[in-house]
């Protein structure tokens, strides 16, 4: 590909970037915040961010391939235990789920 190409590409790719922002943003104002609109994109959002979780710790692709799968679901367990443990705080989830995971990939040698 050539160098005149790649920055048209560039350039179209950002033009159509930001002004789907800036329609979101001249958009933003006019929803209500409990609409059923709303409410719906919310679901799919939700949605979308399941099914890409489910995929890495069911069909994981590249390093994350080469740890089992019962040590990815022993951090999931971790992950969500200390999420609701801790008052469904984030960040106690997260870091127990990412120590689990590394302590078993560190304790079996991968």
């Amino acid at each position: 590909m050539d160098e005149p190409f790649a920055w048209l590409t560039i350039a179209v790719a950002a033009v159509v970037t930001y002004m789907w922002r800036g329609l979101g943003v001249a958009l933003a104002g006019r929803v209500a915040p409990d609409s059923k609109v709303l409410e719906w994109v919310t679901c799919v959002a939700y949605a979308l961010l399941a099914g890409l979780v489910a995929r890495m710790i069911l069909v994981p692709v590249g390093p994350l391939a080469e740890v089992a799968l019962w040590m990815r679901l022993a951090a999931i367990a971790a992950c969500v235990g200390c999420y609701l443990a801790f008052g469904r705080r984030l960040l106690p989830g997260v870091l127990a789920g990412a120590v689990t995971l590394a302590g078993l990939a560190a304790i079996f040698g991968l």
